[in-house]
């Protein structure tokens, strides 16, 4: 006999025990709005990697963690009378069916585009148009004192996703480069503003323009229409692979890095490349692209 398939309503119960003064968990009862950031932080993170590793199987148990956040959240708020875990619902689905009015015109759930418009004859430019100034409005309807483009980019991003993101809103109102090559001769300006630091001795402003060069190469990767955190993500993986490589070809020698010189690692290096070519020559196809995201 199969066991009964548990719903939404048992997920949000088992908050509620959890969270319960005189039966709960000792540790759940101790957790708060900042304590569990981090965890909501590495259990989205985990779900990136499940999918990238293509760990289909475990993605269930990586997306329920992540929801649990969601009911975590949904929990402290309710037990302070804020809001609840429906409020989330209804908040989350009401602003969706707003900012699709190209797939809900009526603004409401139920209504449908016409019969006969398929979503390829939808101006995509006019739907990214309507996505932003819904956006804009939604911000300026915040009790804010001022209001900027630049606002909701959340501070807790990864550097190099925040700096997209940041220069991408900037970008939409115009305070852009007209094409990559701007964008290549400002990464050109400062590699050489690093270099002049460093001929200066002076490493605290160098390591300054290290960020700048990192805003500047973040910009270039917007401006290929690739997320330059998965583009970073993907080298890391390629970095991994073949150092990995170096250390196998080493091993079947009877030797570890610590035991040859960087000429030789080069060697088992470039031979990892020439591999990795020869593999990719092969099947026909090479190591994955980022594709776009949502504004």
């Amino acid at each position: 006999m199969s066991e009964a398939r548990h719903g939404i309503d048992d997920l949000l119960m088992l908050m509620a025990v959890l969270r319960d003064p005189e039966q709960g968990c000792p540790w759940d009862l101790k957790q708060d709005w900042d304590s569990i950031v981090p965890h909501t932080l590495e259990e989205a993170y985990e779900v990136a990697d499940a999918i990238e590793r293509r760990a289909f199987d475990e993605l269930p148990g990586e997306l329920g963690d992540l929801l649990f956040q969601v009911v975590y959240y949904s929990q402290f708020a309710r037990e302070e009378k804020r809001f609840d875990f429906h409020d989330v619902v209804h908040t989350l689905t009401a602003k969706m069916v707003r900012r699709h009015p190209h797939v809900f015109p009526d603004g409401t759930l139920a209504s449908r585009r016409p019969a006969g418009v398929s979503a390829e004859q939808v101006e995509t430019r006019q739907v990214n148009s309507r996505w932003e100034s819904l956006k804009a409005e939604e911000r300026a309807g915040r009790t804010e004192a001022s209001v900027s483009v630049l606002d909701d980019v959340p501070r807790t991003l990864p550097a190099l996703s925040r700096a997209a993101k940041l220069s991408k809103r900037a970008a939409r109102v115009g305070f852009d480069w007209p094409d990559a090559t701007g964008v290549i001769d400002k990464i050109r300006e400062e590699l050489d503003e690093v270099e002049q630091a460093l001929a200066e001795g002076d490493h605290r402003h160098a390591a300054e323009e290290v960020g700048d060069l990192l805003f500047a190469v973040t910009n270039l990767a917007r401006t290929l229409k690739a997320d330059p955190e998965q583009c970073l993500r993907e080298t890391n993986a390629k970095f991994e692979r073949r150092f990995r490589h170096v250390e196998a070809a080493l091993a079947e020698r009877g030797m570890t890095t610590r035991d040859v010189d960087l000429d030789t690692m080069e060697g088992y290096w470039q031979q990892a490349k020439r591999l990795e070519a020869a593999t990719t020559d092969t099947s026909g196809h090479s190591e994955s692209t980022s594709g776009g995201d949502r504004p």
